[in-house]
């Protein structure tokens, strides 16, 4: 694979500083702005989430619920798409991609997700359309020659199992778009991860060149497990102890955790890791209160800056191979 940054499953001597959905501390999450500014500040790699359209084209989107991201609610064309789902176990209201054509979603515009907590990027709502994960793929490419260093991408499936029964099958779309654009063969440094680990080894079967890493939440259980196991499927935390990462030994190239994870004392999590070859990334770091550990939160309430430099120092200090941050030119600041 291309660049030993992204094909090692040694520890790093500092960790890689992975785009979270672009720059979303400053620009609305998954825009064309957002990336663009994650290139400028310098990360090593950008995080894209994908999700599928009716008609099968996969759209950069945290999830598919997208009332809190665009202007869908806006529409009145589109009113009577508003639908309740049930969304791995979990109910949701809103505006669907799958109940949308690509050509409906090209008329929306993204906005900031948290425009409380972030005002200054609520600033650049409405501006801007949905990017299609093909047009990222260039994007990236594009920024690696203008900035004149490699930029990877990490990219996360979403609702692989989900999406699968409803008839979108995402693992050949995402198969069909990495092949056209040139980033399956190994030529760019490509990272793919997801919460469920059966979407990954069939990826890896497809022979799609990359590193596969596995997404743990601090609680629950994988739905794509519990949808085949039900109540004997196992908890993300029982999979990064020692025996849980021995089963996935050669199944997955490392995995990526909830940053409390890391945090809790005593853990051992990144050693653990690390001794059976693999990688440890950790999400999200950022750096108001409202998303910090107790420890580290400050006055002047939820959006203000909190002892943001101590949590991610101790972060850094687990000797976790990869971050994910929403504001890139803090974390280059400081952790590079």
């Amino acid at each position: 694979m291309s660049g030993v940054l992204y094909a090692e499953s040694v520890p790093r001597k500092s960790p890689l500083i992975i785009g979270h959905r672009g720059a979303p501390g400053y620009r609305p999450e998954h825009s064309r702005s957002s990336y663009e500014l994650a290139f400028a500040m310098g990360v090593d790699a950008v995080e894209p989430d994908v999700v599928a359209t009716r008609d099968g084209v996969l759209v950069i989107r945290h999830e598919n619920e997208i009332s809190g991201t665009t202007d869908v609610a806006q529409h009145p064309e589109f009113a009577d798409r508003r639908t309740t789902k049930r969304i791995d176990g979990v109910t949701l209201t809103g505006w669907f991609t799958e109940d949308f054509t690509w050509d409906e979603l090209a008329t929306l515009r993204v906005r900031e997700r948290l425009p409380k907590v972030r005002p200054s990027s609520a600033s650049f709502d409405d501006r801007q359309p949905i990017l299609r994960l093909p047009e990222l793929l260039e994007m990236i490419r594009v920024g690696s020659v203008e900035h004149g260093r490699e930029i990877g991408m990490v990219l996360e499936i979403k609702h692989a199992t989900y999406f699968e029964g409803i008839g979108l099958d995402l693992v050949p779309l995402i198969e069909r778009d990495l092949r056209a654009g040139g980033w399956a063969d190994g030529g760019s440094p490509l990272i793919i991860e997801a919460f469920e680990s059966t979407v990954l080894a069939r990826l890896k079967r497809a022979g799609i060149a990359a590193s596969f890493i596995y997404l743990i939440e601090a609680a629950g259980k994988p739905f794509d497990l519990v949808t085949r196991l039900g109540r004997a499927a196992p908890d993300y935390v029982d999979q990064v102890t020692p025996e849980g990462l021995d089963r996935f030994r050669g199944e997955v190239d490392g995995i990526s955790v909830n940053k409390r994870m890391l945090l809790k004392p005593g853990n051992a999590i990144v050693p653990d890791a690390h001794a059976r070859r693999m990688r440890v990334f950790t999400w999200t770091c950022r750096p108001e209160n409202q998303f910090l550990d107790a420890r580290y939160r400050a006055g002047g309430g939820k959006a203000a800056f909190g002892d943001y430099e101590a949590e991610w120092r101790a972060i850094a200090g687990t000797g976790v191979d990869g971050v994910f941050v929403d504001h890139p030119d803090l974390a280059v600041a400081l952790l590079r």
